[in-house]
């Protein structure tokens, strides 16, 4: 059994309410906007993903990040996980990702989580983001049990948890 319906679409234009923003698969496509948008946060992210992850390593190079978003690409066309970039109105800047993955821990069928650019956090924007994430998920995913890495559970204590066999 895997862990989508087999009739489940999976969204491709999300709109975040009251902003000019958007989600949207992330595409390999993407690297130009994509690597300056991580890199320009890396110290920050790496707080927040680095321990469970090991991401974004202080030396990611461009190809590097083109593989991991080319393998993003691959596993949203195969459904096996999703990884939504955050895109201003004219896709000319990526301002976050949103990570929606099979569970890796015991007591969940989807772990969520997502992150914005340092310029937008405290912002609007970001309270936008963290509003419309949950609600996104439980009107368009077919979870019953979601996980929010970071939110309703600290990463440690996630961490702790016994991985799904």
């Amino acid at each position: 059994m895997t862990w989508l319906p087999d009739e489940f679409v999976h969204p491709v234009h999300v709109p975040v309410p009251d902003t000019a923003l958007h989600l949207r698969p992330i595409r390999e496509a993407d690297t130009p906007l994509d690597y300056p948008a991580v890199m320009g946060s890396r110290e920050r992210l790496w707080e927040i993903f680095g321990p469970a992850w090991a991401w974004p390593s202080e030396t990611m190079t461009y190809e590097e990040d083109r593989a991991d978003l080319l393998r993003h690409e691959e596993e949203i066309a195969a459904h096996q996980s999703f990884n939504y970039a955050l895109l201003d109105e004219g896709e000319t800047a990526i301002l976050g990702c949103v990570y929606i993955d099979p569970p890796e821990r015991a007591g969940s069928d989807g772990e969520v989580s997502w992150w914005v650019v340092d310029d937008l956090v405290g912002s609007e924007a970001e309270a936008a983001v963290d509003a419309l994430v949950p609600q996104w998920i439980a009107a368009d995913w077919p979870f019953h049990q979601p996980r929010y890495l970071g939110r309703d559970i600290a990463w440690q204590d996630w961490l702790s948890l016994p991985r799904v066999s």
